[in-house]
Order: C-alpha cells, then sequence, then structure tokens
C-alpha cells in the first residue's frame, strides 16, 4: 500500500500539465503504475488517487444504497467529475479544465501528500488554508484522537 509524504510546490503549464516530483514517484515505487484519478474534493482542491486505490475506495462506495437520496447526493458529489489520467513519458499529469477551474488554479500550486493519496491546490488557497485552520490544530488533535489512540505512544 502506498503512503505518500511530503509537500511540494509544482507549476502548471499552458497546456494543463504538471511535473509529478521525482520524489513522489520514488515513493510509489512501482507499485501504482502510470495511471491515476484525479477529482473533486473538500475545500476546492483536486484530489489524486493511485488507481489502485480509487478502485478500492469506488467499489466501497458502489455499495452505499441508492434508495437514500444522502447517498445518491454524495456519490454525485464525489464521483462526478473523476478522471482517470495517464503520466506522459516525462511524469507529466494533465489537469482537466474544469477541475482547474473548480480549484482556481492558475499557475502555481502545491501537491500535498494525504497517505494514499494526494491534494493539489492553488498555491495561495492552500497556504492561507492552512493559516486559518492552523489555530486550531491542538483542539482539531483532540477531537480526532479517539480514531487513532495516541500514535506517540509506543515509539
Amino acid at each position: 500500500m502506498i503512503s505518500f509524504f511530503g509537500e511540494y510546490e509544482v507549476a502548471i503549464d499552458a497546456k494543463g500539465r504538471f511535473l509529478l516530483p521525482s520524489v513522489l514517484r520514488k515513493q510509489m515505487a512501482d507499485s501504482a503504475g502510470e495511471q491515476f484519478v484525479i477529482k473533486r474534493d473538500f475545500e476546492n482542491c483536486l484530489t489524486i488517487y493511485p488507481v489502485s486505490t480509487w478502485k478500492a475506495i469506488s467499489e466501497k462506495i458502489n455499495k452505499l444504497n441508492d434508495f437514500k437520496p444522502a447517498v445518491r447526493e454524495f456519490k454525485r458529489l464525489f464521483l462526478n467529475g473523476a478522471t482517470m489520467v495517464d503520466l506522459d513519458s516525462a511524469d507529466r499529469m494533465l489537469i482537466p479544465k474544469p477541475l482547474q477551474e473548480y480549484a482556481g488554479i492558475k499557475k502555481d500550486m502545491v501537491l500535498a501528500a494525504q497517505g494514499n493519496k494526494l491534494e493539489l491546490w492553488d498555491k495561495d488557497t492552500y497556504y492561507n488554508y492552512l493559516r486559518e485552520k492552523s489555530v486550531n490544530m491542538s483542539s482539531l488533535a483532540e477531537d480526532v484522537a479517539d480514531d487513532f489512540g495516541n500514535p506517540f505512544e509506543n515509539l
């Protein structure tokens, strides 16, 4: 299973492509291949999944009960616009125009690792989000601590 880490500033070119940093390619080794799924996500960023990770997530989502209106709405918002993309021979990834517009991406971006996925943000939006949200880091850590316990406990 892939576990990405790090934060990388990247730029989009005139054709809507960006270069996947070599350090991320090394983190993937050969397990992710060359195909990814890129989609809209929360907080107006884009999320990039290796196709193997995306398959596991979409299988779970497809098992949700479509007779519930909230499920149908969630599936539309989560799945619509998801696009399969390949890395080209120069390790560049194309961002579809509608997804660029959704995330407000113009030129400079941040690719932020999130475990089994990558988030792609407009650079200014990303750093503004971090400045705004980091003031609550302590209470946020307390709120989610029950989900995984103390990660530093047995170090």
